[in-house]
């Protein structure tokens, strides 16, 4: 059957990928692959583009080799060059899990970034200043847009009612043998304090350090939602995993590249589990992992109308150089003064390169929007900021709930 070759607008969300397993499994579960458009000289992305849960989407993998929080920002800042009806983007891929008494992650389950406990749903851990007593985690990133908040409640009810249709999509995947679960092998936790011993496979292991955990019904993939961190290392050392999870209140899973994208590419972060981040990860589950992370991400937009995200603003509209002027103009005319709250019309969130005053009272850098536990004053037409100085300079990116 011939492809059908659309326009660049008629693409609306952005799914990025890191790996080529990744990109594989995003292929596969297309519902119709779509020929390509011409290409931009000055990109240097290439593009998978098709039709999955009725959205039209474009589809790009970082180059081969680059990985982490800088590649990723780059491919994506293209990508809303390139397609500028792009209205949100999905990280999609693998990720390292976290395991504890609170969330019991096994490999092969999938982990969503979700705003908790302060924090907008991934966290740059190893985002650093020096201070006296040693060092600093700064830095706020933005969280994800509040339409794939809103289909990932849905999502969770429709999950509660049993009505998941994860496991249909992740079958689409069963022809290919490298996909499949079977092919993955046994799911086995070490104690934290036990480091890896031997080669690339834990057969060298002790069996008596393995953790004692109940059995799951066969098959059975869980998606937690919270707190990814996201850094640009491995994170290959079970404690020191544990540490930075009980620092910022428990996290889900470790990553590389959802603090790139975030505060310019607005987005949801969606992994599946296929190691514990500790010495003891191998590429076995991969594949398993890419594909139950794809299939979570088809159900994510299989909740979201089309006609619903035809009324949102492109990224290239809300981040384009054009936008900057009218930011400052919201600003003069929302009136706001030092220690007061003000609201800006349609809602727009503003980060600057001053110093704002947010829940934690903690700076903000450029480039990230601020969220404010500050529900008693929220409208569903409003959001409030509390700014500590009165002069805008730098640069700013924006967009409209």
């Amino acid at each position: 059957m011939a492809q059908r070759r659309l326009r660049r607008d008629d693409y609306t969300v952005g799914w990025i990928c890191a790996l080529p397993i990744e990109l594989a499994a995003a292929q596969e579960l297309l519902d119709e692959e779509h020929e390509d458009v011409e290409h931009d000289e000055n990109d240097h992305n290439l593009y998978s583009l098709g039709r999955m849960a009725d959205q039209n989407i474009v589809i790009v993998c970082l180059p081969a080799g680059l990985i982490g929080n800088n590649p990723a920002a780059a491919v994506a800042t293209q990508m809303k060059a390139t397609f500028k009806s792009v209205r949100f983007g999905l990280m999609v891929g693998i990720g390292g899990g976290v395991p504890s008494t609170d969330s019991d992650i096994r490999l092969g389950d999938v982990v969503i970034s979700q705003p908790q406990k302060g924090y907008g749903g991934v966290i740059q851990y190893d985002f650093v200043k020096t201070v006296p007593s040693g060092f600093q985690r700064t830095g706020f990133i933005n969280c994800p847009p509040l339409m794939l908040l809103s289909a990932i409640a849905k999502m969770r009810a429709s999950h509660l009612r049993q009505r998941s249709k994860l496991a249909e999509y992740a079958s689409k995947l069963s022809h290919l043998q490298e996909f499949n679960r079977e092919a993955a092998g046994p799911d086995i936790l070490y104690e934290a304090t036990y480091e890896h011993e031997g080669g690339s496979t834990c057969s060298s292991c002790r069996t008596d350090k393995r953790v004692d955990r109940p059995r799951r019904r066969a098959e059975e993939t869980i998606v937690h939602y919270g707190i990814i961190a996201s850094g640009n290392q491995v994170m290959r050392h079970a404690t020191e995993r544990d540490t930075v999870s009980a620092e910022f209140g428990g996290v889900l899973c470790f990553e590389m590249e959802a603090a790139g994208l975030m505060n310019s590419f607005p987005c949801l972060i969606i992994r599946g589990i296929c190691d514990y981040s500790d010495s003891h990860k191998n590429k076995r589950w991969q594949a398993y992992a890419a594909g139950v992370s794809a299939a979570c991400a088809k159900e994510v937009l299989s909740i979201i109308p089309p006609a619903d995200i035809a009324k949102t603003s492109p990224l290239e509209d809300i981040f384009g150089k054009d936008s900057r002027g009218q930011i400052e103009q919201d600003y003069k005319d929302a009136h706001i003064r030092e220690g007061e709250s003000a609201s800006l019309q349609d809602t727009y969130c503003i980060g600057a390169s001053i110093p704002f005053c947010c829940g934690k009272h903690e700076s903000v850098p450029a480039n990230s929007c601020i969220a404010l536990d500050l529900a008693s004053e929220k409208s569903s037409a409003s959001v409030y900021f509390i700014l500590s100085g009165s002069d805008i300079s730098g640069s700013f990116c924006w967009y409209s709930y």
